[in-house]
């Protein structure tokens, strides 16, 4: 079982940045491939980003190309999305997800293990 805890959501202008963290709990935080989602009123959970469980590979979804970065830093259990040039369209609560067979998905259902979610806000 995984534990995953997100944080650094908030309040921002359009055209502002935030850097989202997910810690893990376990000793197992390293053979998981790890997703962002995210959710807006009224809309259904979509893809973000994910990253391979060393690092090697990430896959963003279009609307975030160029403007998002995953990493992650496996020593810490930790999970990041940097968020950049941020619109009013990305405003939505965002999860970090978890994959036990380590394989980078754009679907949630390739994910075993969710956060609770953290509110990310951009005023125009």
């Amino acid at each position: 079982q995984v534990q995953l805890v997100e944080s650094g959501g908030g309040l921002v202008q359009a055209g502002g940045s935030l850097r989202l963290s997910c810690v893990a709990s376990g000793r197992t935080f390293s053979r998981y491939a790890m997703g962002w989602f995210r959710q807006a009123p009224g809309k259904e959970r979509e893809f973000v980003a994910t990253i391979s469980p060393i690092g090697a590979r990430t896959y963003y979804a279009d609307s975030v190309k160029g403007r998002f970065t995953i990493s992650r830093d496996n020593p810490k259990n930790a999970l990041y999305l940097q968020m950049n040039s941020l619109k009013p369209e990305d405003t939505a609560v965002y999860y970090c997800a978890a994959a036990k067979d380590s394989r980078p998905a754009d679907y949630a259902s390739g994910y075993d293990y969710w956060g609770q979610g953290t509110q990310v806000t951009v005023s125009s």
